[in-house]
């Protein structure tokens, strides 16, 4: 073999280490932006802890109305948890907050909503209560007993 044709082999095979090298640094890369975008999504408070555990991102209104419900105890309706937050109680805002709220109580995670526009807590056993069905009055419907002969005069 000539010396050319040795030059050239090896040329040819660190080509291909460098090549090779590219390839790896690329998937690393990758996998850095990845883990960059987990950290900054953990950094943000959203989503699941480590445990699998919903979390609600710190200080948005939602985890300081929990932190609120959490504090009195008891469930508390819509109005009062505004006031309580220091916002004005109207329609956008209750729609804005019971929306919010909301999405967790239909995931039946975090919140409950155990009245209508009343929100509990599901760490604190505030469940739903059962609509009691409001049986009508006694003699509803009935018409009263009357002796028509009385009325019509002859």
């Amino acid at each position: 073999m000539s010396e050319r044709a040795i030059i050239e082999s090896q040329m040819e095979k660190k080509i291909n280490e460098i090549q090779s090298l590219e390839e790896k640094l690329k998937a690393a890369k990758v996998y850095v932006k990845a883990l960059e975008d987990v950290l900054k999504a953990i950094e943000k408070g959203g989503g699941e802890s480590s445990d699998g555990e919903v979390t609600l991102r710190k200080g948005s209104l939602v985890a300081r109305a929990r932190d609120v419900i959490l504090e009195r105890g008891a469930p508390i309706h819509i109005d009062d948890l505004l006031e309580t937050l220091g916002r004005e109680v109207n329609r956008e805002t209750k729609a804005s907050l019971t929306g919010s709220i909301a999405a967790y109580v239909r995931k039946e995670e975090i919140f409950t909503r155990p009245a209508p526009s009343t929100f509990g807590l599901i760490e604190l056993d505030h469940n739903e209560v059962e609509d009691e069905e409001e049986a009508p009055p006694q003699g509803f419907g009935r018409m009263p007993s009357r002796d028509l002969d009385d009325e019509i005069p002859f």
